[in-house]
């Protein structure tokens, strides 16, 4: 075996054992996500894509609240969504909101339609825990509505940081308390508002840091 291959596997196998304790949300059901039990709320349907199947969303009445949350008790972790926002949909989506039983500490992850351009969206990443918030939301990093994206919300024992296909947009120091136990709802708020519309194939949740090669692909 070359040193060339031998390099290469690895930086493979360091990869895949970096990413070995990842909890892996692939949507291609509506009967339990993750093994966990699920409220459906409104038809969401799994259709098929270009990627697989994966769960629709009509931006109106349909979500999925899910009876875990994957990141509690984390004190580093990155947080993953592979999905495909449309056009049409309302001007503020929760794309996934995982909330801290019996509280408001919560996780959250949002399509925010850009105010120059309804075809536009900005990412904005949202952590609440008892020794504060912070918000990540740049309103001059755009994309365009119809494609895929993997959005990533990290946080490495000392700044919050997001990125959108593997590059970072925004990134600012923020002191965490870990969350516990609660729910996940997928596609709106736990609350049944802010509806997301548009297609959502994958979601990884990584008790760590990852770094941006680590991220997956959108």
């Amino acid at each position: 075996m070359s040193r060339s291959i031998k390099f290469a596997f690895l930086c493979l196998t360091m990869f895949v054992c970096s990413c070995s304790n990842s909890t892996v949300w692939n949507m291609d059901s509506l009967n339990s996500t993750g093994g966990h039990k699920t409220t459906v709320l409104g038809t969401p349907k799994v259709i098929e894509t270009e990627k697989g199947k994966a769960v629709e969303f009509d931006g109106a009445k349909d979500g999925l609240i899910v009876e875990a949350l994957p990141l509690a008790g984390a004190e580093k972790f990155t947080l993953e969504v592979v999905f495909r926002p449309d056009v049409n949909g309302p001007n503020s989506q929760r794309v996934i909101y995982m909330q801290e039983k019996d509280s408001k500490n919560r996780i959250t992850m949002a399509v925010e339609t850009a105010p120059a351009d309804k075809n536009l969206w900005c990412l904005d990443t949202f952590i609440k825990c008892a020794t504060g918030s912070k918000n990540l939301y740049k309103t001059d990093k755009t994309s365009a509505k119809g494609q895929w994206y993997n959005a990533a919300l990290v946080y490495d024992g000392q700044k919050m940081s997001h990125y959108l296909n593997g590059i970072e947009e925004a990134s600012e120091k923020f002191l965490l308390t870990p969350l516990n136990d609660g729910k996940t709802s997928i596609g709106a708020k736990i609350d049944q508002s802010f509806w997301f519309k548009g297609v959502i194939y994958k979601i990884r949740f990584t008790p760590r840091a990852l770094k941006p090669q680590e991220l997956l692909k959108p």
